[in-house]
């Protein structure tokens, strides 16, 4: 999926914008894992999640290819349209960003502060996603998808650096909305030539990459219900899928109540709080019966963008 050259340009367009990620372990969560468990801080980025390394890289690439642009737009539930944002402003692209009805109000607030603009439609991400499209065509905006090649080795540069810092690792927990953290992890493991399990974690609730991974196919839900809006998609990407199901080790599912609990385990052992996202990993290690005893474990804290109302109501 990724070569050691198209990785070493990613990471050039990276990094001045994100420093190396911290990749930590607790031992107050390893007495709860009951295994040596990397975390690796993606909720330590300028926009406090994993997704700006995939944003500089697209619109960097896109630039480069088109040369420059009337302006970008896209959909989200948050971090991608931070990336983009972010992005955006760093190349003096004009970024519209379309989300769903009942967002993250903390998520749209810095989607508007990184100078994007900001449209609020549909009942879910894939209703957002095809108002964005249809956007993209009447202003002559280039649409930019959630899953794509360039975001994913922008995204990888984040998994080579968990491997420079865990070089021992057994397995890593990922979690999947629309595939570019899982894929990127994927691929950088192939390149490496590691060993390591590369286990999907998703919501109970928002079924489509699951189902997805068992049928060898992208499978598509009339509903995506859970509180984790990281994971909460109803459309698989094809390509994503294909990677997915050649790649994965397995898919864990976990219940809300079991991120919630992760939340809170992660603010209480790291003193940082992840987004429902950021913590489904974790929840997914807890309730993998597949995972050998004592093995080297990572879990990726994907992000930090978690609105005060649900931060009180997880340390309460």
């Amino acid at each position: 999926m990724i070569t050691r050259a198209e990785l070493d340009a990613a990471v050039h367009l990276v990094r001045p914008h994100v420093p190396v990620t911290p990749a930590y372990r607790w031992p107050l969560l390893e007495r709860v894992t009951g295994t040596p468990t990397w975390v690796k801080h993606e909720n330590a980025t300028p926009t406090g999640a994993f997704k700006v390394r995939g944003g500089l890289v697209y619109v960097a690439r896109l630039l480069d290819a088109v040369g420059p642009a009337l302006g970008l737009i896209t959909a989200t539930r948050g971090n991608h349209g931070q990336s983009l944002a972010y992005a955006g402003r760093v190349h003096g692209v004009a970024v519209t960003i379309v989300v769903p009805e009942g967002n993250s109000p903390d998520k749209n607030a810095a989607m508007r502060g990184f100078g994007a603009e900001l449209i609020v439609y549909g009942r879910d991400f894939q209703e957002a996603r095809e108002h964005a499209m249809r956007l993209a065509g009447e202003r002559g905006l280039q649409m930019v998808p959630a899953y794509h090649p360039d975001l994913v080795a922008g995204v990888a540069t984040y998994a080579a650096e968990l491997h420079e810092q865990a070089p021992d690792l057994d397995v890593v927990y990922v979690p999947v909305g629309q595939g570019s953290g899982l894929c990127a992890n994927i691929a950088v493991r192939d390149l490496l030539g590691r060993r390591t399990e590369v286990v999907a974690v998703g919501a109970e609730g928002a079924p489509a990459y699951a189902l997805s991974f068992r049928a060898g196919r992208p499978v598509t839900t009339p509903a995506a219900d859970t509180f984790v809006d990281g994971v909460a998609t109803r459309v698989p990407d094809e390509d994503a899928v294909a990677v997915m199901v050649a790649g994965a080790a397995r898919f864990v599912q976990v219940s809300d109540e079991a991120t919630e609990q992760a939340m809170r385990l992660l603010w209480q052992t790291t003193h940082q709080m992840p987004e429902p996202a950021g913590a489904i990993a974790l929840a997914g290690l807890l309730a993998d019966t597949a995972r050998p005893a004592g093995a080297v474990a990572a879990t990726i804290m994907t992000g930090g963008n978690c609105d005060g109302e649900l931060v009180r109501r997880v340390v309460s």
